[in-house]
């Protein structure tokens, strides 16, 4: 090493190759540090250098989404998270980030601590926390293992949210078997900060003084990022100790701290410790301020004795965060956290020399070029080999012709509204606390985005998240677009302009070939759609190696985005409002039941195409429901999504208690017409008195298809479907009954 101290034990190739890294990469930090490296430094770079950290599978297809637009306030990727400018000197950050691995082994506490990770991530750059969002996926809800999972998940999520203070607005929740071993446990987070009140993740200025605040240093955590690298099987349940444990309180704390010292001017910069804890928070600052530091762990505060350097510097702990101050105002930041009763101790200092040196007792441990271990830096970049896979044969073979219309429809649309896809996951969200912080609007007037006011404004975000992974699995390429596309439609839909998009890109192995072409192809369609919707990339998460023994999970790439509404009484509602109003669809109605829910879980079919989708058709309807919202010419507005028509049509009745009477089209197959997913298509209703004003305004298809009821009648073809209370029974309690009934 370089400083004339006793020099820790060398590596061997056998411990790197433990420690998850590759022959050739040990072979290359060996070139980067002039010699072979000791343990401590090897375990360092194994969890910069997995893909976790580094992306090394994925920064290249990464690097082609568009990163681009007239609001973002920085680049992406360049912060913690994404921030634009929503307007009134106000800005937005967001980020999305998956927690899959840990939630898979102890999912209470995996859950727990994704949601408190992506908070920190918000309100280290200087925002405050408003609204969470989640994302989640499990196997099929009669497994005992999927109902522990889902109930450790819920549980941990609501729990942390809960004590946390921000209120969990939206969310998604599917139900397929390619989830039962590796569940999907996204989480998102989204928070308003002042313009000129941001901080930065950097490190500068040789002398300023680094500090560690928050919870002590334990061993929970350590190599998370490294676990988060490999795939899940029986024998995961031994890496129990790489999932973290959260505590809620103490973040509240540690936020209120951050927002309070920031303001002061006495910060250079400040970053959560996330994955792999100080390694990455002091590598990823001196990298991006191209200055180095000099690092005392011994100063560092721990809830365990006699831990060893490399087990501090992995540690994953949570609420913690490393900040660097200016010289001769560590008094004043030391009393803002005093008074918080949180740990604030100086651990080190700023240095010109762009190395990290971590000392122990005096002696140095480790020291490390910090560019050298980063993402854009010196971590390791490779471009995978990639082919079509071999079920899409299966697909292509799919004929709608052998699929024989039902003898009951109403029989089966019961049975469809009842799919764990499809059914309210009431049970789920009553386990959220949606209402602390006062800025939900959607508990009277729910929408198909969350709407979320922005106090001491007339401004709201609209936000939400979205995937159908089954649309993704059956055409990767058009499945990602789509799931851009009805994130946006949930915005227009609910009164708001789509400004921006943070993702969460969950696959299978990238080394399998088939896997990494769905990546490539969802990466490619997602880009396409952001480029026509003008929602650029704020940033996000790619999460490999999520699989089980039958195989990868389906290609799920969420995303997270968020709109803005210029004043919050434009919002739109999808409930029905008025008996006799007119029910229109905007949009084509298709012969096309592709994929949908009623394909795959009544008729059986798991192999199909993706449902109808055009990018340049989906531009046009939505520019056409935004214009009709905007000038007041409709009253509810829904899309029409999983499960199709008929329970779009059922969902904006059900809120209201007012029923609804149509006529399907003859010229269309009527399980097509009702339960088909084709996209592009949105349920209006419309006062009878502006029938002309609004067609005219229409440049796009449209057809009226019936009106709202005076009762909660459901008519269908002149044909009696009952009343609103026995379906909303039924579509209440399905997924209460199949998670809780004992086995």
């Amino acid at each position: 090493m370089s400083d004339n101290t006793s020099t820790p034990q060398l590596a061997t190739l056998e411990q790197a190759l433990k420690l998850g890294l590759r022959e050739e990469e040990f072979e290359a930090i060996k070139k980067v540090l002039g010699r072979t490296p000791n343990f401590t430094e090897t375990a360092m770079y194994s969890v910069m250098w997995s893909e976790h950290c580094s992306y090394k599978n994925s920064i290249k297809w990464l690097k082609t989404l568009p990163r681009e637009g007239k609001r973002l306030l920085v680049k992406a990727g360049e912060e913690n998270a994404g921030l634009v400018d929503i307007g009134d000197g106000l800005g937005c950050v967001f980020k999305i980030e998956s927690h899959n691995h840990p939630s898979a082994i102890e999912p209470f506490q995996g859950a727990a601590t994704g949601v408190g990770g992506i908070h920190r991530d918000i309100f280290t750059m200087g925002a405050r926390p408003i609204a969470a969002l989640n994302s989640l996926r499990f196997g099929l809800p009669d497994n005992q293992k999927t109902k522990w999972l889902v109930k450790g998940v819920v549980k941990g999520i609501g729990h942390y949210g809960n004590c946390f203070g921000v209120p969990t607005l939206a969310g998604e929740v599917y139900f397929e078997d390619c989830y039962q071993t590796n569940p999907l446990v996204n989480a998102m987070s989204v928070g308003i900060v002042k313009a000129g009140e941001t901080v930065s993740a950097t490190s500068y200025g040789a002398g300023n003084p680094v500090f560690i605040v928050g919870a002590a240093t334990g061993k929970d955590g350590i190599g998370g990022a490294s676990f988060a690298s490999a795939d899940i099987d029986e024998n995961s349940a031994e890496s129990l100790p790489s999932v973290q444990v959260g505590d809620p309180f103490e973040e509240k704390k540690l936020l209120e701290a951050c927002l309070e010292l920031i303001p002061t001017g006495a910060v250079i910069g400040m970053q959560d410790m996330g994955a792999a804890g100080i390694t990455c928070s002091t590598s990823e600052m001196s990298a991006k301020g191209e200055h180095g530091m000099i690092i005392h762990l011994d100063r560092v505060p721990t809830r365990q004795e006699n831990m060893k350097p490399w087990e501090m510097l992995l540690s994953e702990s949570q609420e913690r965060m490393l900040v660097v101050v200016k010289k001769g105002r560590e008094a004043e930041v030391q009393k803002i956290f005093e008074k918080w009763d949180i740990h604030c101790e100086e651990i080190g200092e700023v240095t010109t020399e762009q190395r990290l040196k971590y000392y122990m007792n005096g002696e140095l441990v480790a020291d490390v070029p910090g560019e050298s271990m980063v993402l854009g830096g010196g971590a390791p970049v490779y471009d995978r080999e990639y082919r079509e896979p071999e079920y899409f044969k299966s697909i292509a073979q799919f004929d709608p012709e052998s699929i024989a219309l039902p003898n009951d429809f109403k029989e089966v649309a019961f049975r469809l509204v009842q799919l764990p896809n499809i059914a309210s996951k009431r049970w789920i969200y009553e386990q959220y606390d949606s209402m602390v912080g006062t800025g939900n609007t959607n508990t009277n007037a729910p929408s198909d985005a969350a709407i979320v006011r922005v106090h001491d404004s007339k401004k709201a975000l609209a936000v939400t998240t979205d995937c159908n992974s089954r649309y993704v699995y059956a055409n990767p390429y058009k499945g990602a677009m789509i799931a851009v596309a009805e994130a946006a439609r949930n915005i227009v839909c609910s009164g708001g302009t789509p400004v921006g998009v943070t993702n969460c890109l969950n696959f299978g192995n990238p080394y399998n070939p088939e896997v990494y072409y769905q990546f490539v192809q969802a990466i490619q369609g997602m880009g396409a759609a952001c480029n026509r919707f003008e929602t650029p990339v704020t940033g996000g998460n790619v999460s490999f190696y999520n699989q089980g023994p039958d195989g990868a999970v389906y290609p799920t790439p969420t995303i997270g985005m968020v709109g803005v509404l210029d004043d919050i009484n434009n919002k739109m509602s999808l409930r029905f409002q008025h008996p006799g109003d007119l029910i229109y669809v905007i949009g084509q109605n298709r012969n096309d039941f592709n994929c949908s829910e009623y394909l795959h879980h009544i008729c059986g079919i798991s192999q199909s195409p993706a449902p109808h989708f055009e990018l340049d058709e989906e531009y046009a309807i939505q520019q056409a429901v935004a214009k009709v919202i905007e000038r007041g010419t409709v009253r509810s507005a829904h899309d029409i999504s999983e499960g199709g028509l008929f329970t779009c049509l059922l969902e904006s009745a059900m809120d209201s208690g007012l029923g609804f009477d149509i006529t399907t089209d003859a010229k269309i197959r009527k399980d097509a017409f009702l339960f088909g997913e084709g996209q592009s298509r949105v349920v209006v209703s419309v006062n009878p008195d502006l029938k002309a004003l609004f067609e005219g305004e229409l440049t796009v298809p449209f057809c009226q298809i019936g009106h709202v009821a005076a009762s909660a009648a459901i008519t269908i073809d002149q044909e009696s479907w009952g009343y609103l209370d026995e379906w909303k029974k039924g579509y209440d309690e399905a997924l209460e009954k199949l998670l809780t009934q004992v086995a």
